[in-house]
């Protein structure tokens, strides 16, 4: 049997499986880490408790399985993308927290550069909009807010990553920066068409290129572990953020094919081939995954919802309506619907479609009748209905495009067990909802990278084969009636976005 384990670094938690060569997992091993909110609007990782929780998880799954590291083939990155790292070369130091991709401090300047009327030639060199969502701000606030690190990196002395650079570099002992055509889409600073960094990109945010990672295709040999690490040098073969490794291991291949991960964000992907497009709905156009025989680039287009699976830890940390995460469904259904609330999740402004960095969170429909089960079932209800906007912008951009409406959605990540939500998603959409048996299709899509430049499978289209529904769910509310709560939805995101 052939084995690849996949390291899936994500924003609340390091985690680490070990797959077949099916695509079946034999182990897997989980550590949360904490979530830093120094001020409003501001979100903190720390990078050696990231490197130190991925680097246990890979152990404990590893022993889990009963696996030496000499039985693993090859290893796959998936990462939460645009959080930016920034360390010194020499010593491997961090210079300051990694600055979260939900954190919001680099917003004025992204203002300032929208008022001065660079978005339209930027969203057409990148695909994606000037927000404080991607990296290049971030990358410019600590160059500009941390004492001394301008002047070090114009000295060529520190080095930018996002998540996926930071491990393979701790991975090789930093013999290798480095980072895939798919993360790097993410930072603003990415010419989309050529897949290499852009110099008036790079002059625009004020960054120095000495700090980038070179950009490599994601299917790809990266380097190869310390042996010291995991007890013997093995081969990094497969890196991609997180939502284009889930489209990968979704086995969404062809234009058309869409997926949604629920995740702490929820994040909506639809292939578009190699034809690149700017959205007029709202979405970013982004780099799909490329592997090492590709002949051309490939895009996406996405849809970023901020807070998803996130509301659920807010009902469980800041509310305390639950202990614990998996309560909320059983809370959710013991009412029969929301009774007229609706809650919208604006903790950190709203993402696609809407781009409201001023958007905050907002409940209406409150009556003296309202309970916290109410509250619960609304706060589920909230991730479909953002993920349903997404649906709906795509859809009008494939169909301008002289494609067809989305037909089906592939659902992964981990809010996609709860049965409760699935059928409510498939019914505001009036679209069948598919569930794989394999839910980990993030850490999947990285381990068939992984496996792809290892010669495990021959090509992409064999992986197709291995993907299997697990569930589907089929619309059962009548359209008008979908449209009428779709048509709540945003009048409570106006209230939102009223401020």
């Amino acid at each position: 049997m052939t084995y690849l384990l996949a390291l899936d670094q994500g924003t609340s938690s390091s985690r680490s499986i070990v797959f077949d060569e099916h695509g079946r997992i034999h182990a897997m091993a989980q550590r949360e880490f904490r979530q830093h909110y120094p001020r409003p609007g501001w979100v903190e990782h720390d990078p050696v408790e990231i490197w130190h929780s991925q680097l246990e998880t890979a152990r404990e799954a590893l022993q889990r399985a009963g696996l030496q590291a000499g039985d693993i083939r090859s290893i796959g990155i998936t990462n939460q993308r645009e959080t930016t790292l920034v360390w010194e070369r020499r010593s491997g130091r961090p210079i300051h927290p990694a600055i979260v991709w939900q954190d919001r401090r680099a917003e004025p300047l992204c203002a300032q550069l929208r008022e001065a009327g660079h978005a339209a030639w930027v969203r057409e060199r990148t695909g994606l909009v000037i927000d404080a969502y991607f990296s290049a701000t971030k990358i410019r606030w600590l160059l500009d807010q941390v004492p001394g690190a301008r002047a070090a990196a114009e000295r060529g002395e520190l080095a930018f990553g996002t998540v996926d650079s930071w491990l393979l570099w701790q991975l090789t002992g930093g013999r290798v920066h480095a980072t895939d055509v798919s993360n790097a889409a993410r930072t603003l600073l990415l010419d989309i068409r050529t897949q290499r960094w852009d110099d008036e990109l790079l002059a625009l945010f004020d960054i120095p290129a000495s700090l980038l990672p070179e950009v490599r295709p994601s299917s790809h040999v990266f380097g190869e572990t310390l042996p010291e690490l995991l007890g013997a040098a093995i081969p990094v073969g497969g890196m991609a953020g997180d939502q284009q490794s889930a489209l990968f291991g979704q086995a969404c291949l062809s234009p058309g094919q869409a997926k949604n991960t629920y995740g702490t964000g929820c994040f909506m992907l639809m292939h578009a081939g190699e034809r690149f497009r700017a959205s007029e709905n709202g979405l970013v156009t982004t780099s799909a995954c490329r592997t090492g025989g590709a002949a051309a680039p490939e895009f996406a287009l996405e849809g970023s919802v901020f807070i998803g699976g996130a509301v659920v830890q807010w009902l469980r940390d800041g509310l305390r309506a639950i202990e614990s995460s998996h309560e909320v469904q059983a809370l959710a259904a013991s009412v029969p619907d929301a009774g007229g609330v609706i809650l919208v999740p604006a903790f950190t402004g709203l993402g696609a479609p809407y781009w409201d960095a001023d958007a905050r969170g907002t409940i209406v429909g409150l009556t003296r009748g309202t309970t916290m089960a109410h509250i619960a079932r609304a706060a589920l209800e909230s991730i479909a209905f953002q993920s349903a906007a997404l649906l709906q912008a795509m859809s009008r951009d494939a169909v301008a495009a002289g494609g067809e409406p989305v037909s089906e959605l592939r659902v992964d990540g981990g809010a996609c067990v709860n049965d409760l939500l699935m059928q409510f998603q498939s019914d505001l959409l009036g679209i069948p909802v598919l569930r794989p048996k394999v839910i980990e299709t993030t850490a999947l899509g990285a381990a068939f990278l992984a496996g792809l430049s290892a010669g495990v499978w021959r090509d992409p289209a064999e992986l197709s084969a291995l993907w299997q529904a697990e569930r589907v769910f089929h619309p059962t509310l009548p359209r008008e009636r979908a449209e009428e709560r779709m048509a709540q939805w945003e009048r409570a995101v106006r209230q939102a976005c009223a401020r």
